[in-house]
């Protein structure tokens, strides 16, 4: 069972990764089948997220229902089948009914987490943040949650869609950001995004940089867009300054999606040879 992890042991542990000449890999993970094979196959960090549910029940990633009850029901039965690997939290620090930051993560806390992300986003819907910081729950709460955490010596990472939100995390004591270049391109439900990697790349780089002018340390990978397979991530490597890469649709929704697919296809690809119907013939 998933024990919480010191920020200080998942330091060295990234850093041996990078000194192997790795990428770090975070995958989302939203079951438990999933969490335990990405652990398997060497991720670096397993990150749960409320709207991983909706991925797992065919629709496109979206926010449903209670995010941060969601989450921690999902931590449970994750934790419950991975041994060794830091579990980081998806946590809604807009949430209107749970204003007390402190207690909202000593909440999680409680579900053997070793870090947090601010996820959901309130940077996914611009217009909408704008109005929400009038009243106090815009990004500048997921600032101040990944300050908080930081307090509580949490792992922390930040998704920032911009060199000014990197810089705003960084300076808040953020451990490493997550460079956002939009909703992942591929699979059954994918969006159109006909950008190129050569664009993405540059939207990356752009924001590690307003990062790293804060805070000279700061781990720094990406997540989205067209950078949606392994292959797509060989562009991410050789253009910016990316230490890693962030997968959830990536991880948890087009493999799954391909290799379920493709077995079924497989099953109904044997013949089939019925020993009564052999015998008749004779």
């Amino acid at each position: 069972m998933a024990q919480r992890i010191a920020r200080e042991e998942i330091f060295r542990r990234l850093a041996g990764v990078r000194s192997r000449g790795e990428p770090i890999l975070g995958a989302g993970a939203s079951a438990g089948i999933i969490a335990k094979c990405a652990e398997i196959g060497g991720a670096d960090l397993l990150i749960i997220y409320s709207t991983g549910k909706s991925r797992l029940m065919g629709l496109p990633t979206s926010r449903i229902g209670d995010s941060n009850a969601i989450t921690q029901a999902m931590l449970d039965e994750i934790s419950n089948v991975t041994k060794t690997i830091p579990l980081i939290a998806g946590v809604e620090a807009t949430d209107p009914t749970r204003l007390d930051l402190s207690r909202l993560l000593d909440r999680f806390i409680e579900h053997d987490i070793s870090g947090v992300i601010n996820f959901p986003t309130i940077l996914m819907m611009p217009g909408y943040a704008d109005k929400r910081e009038m009243v106090g729950l815009g990004f500048s709460r997921e600032v101040e949650m990944i300050r908080v955490a930081r307090s509580k010596d949490l792992f922390t990472l930040a998704y920032v869609f911009d060199a000014e939100q990197a810089k705003r995390v960084a300076d808040a004591g953020c451990d490493c950001i997550c460079a956002h270049v939009g909703v992942t391109k591929g699979g059954l439900v994918s969006v159109k995004d006909d950008r190129p990697l050569r664009e993405l790349a540059a939207s990356v780089q752009g924001i590690i940089e307003g990062a790293r002018s804060v805070a000279p340390d700061i781990l720094c990978l990406a997540h989205g867009g067209g950078f949606s397979a392994p292959e797509d991530t060989r562009a991410l490597y050789e253009l910016t300054d990316a230490e890693g890469f962030v997968g959830a649709s990536s991880i948890e929704r087009i493999p799954i999606e391909r290799a379920v697919v493709d077995v079924v296809k497989a099953f109904k690809a044997v013949p089939l040879h019925m020993r009564g119907q052999q015998g008749a013939a004779q």
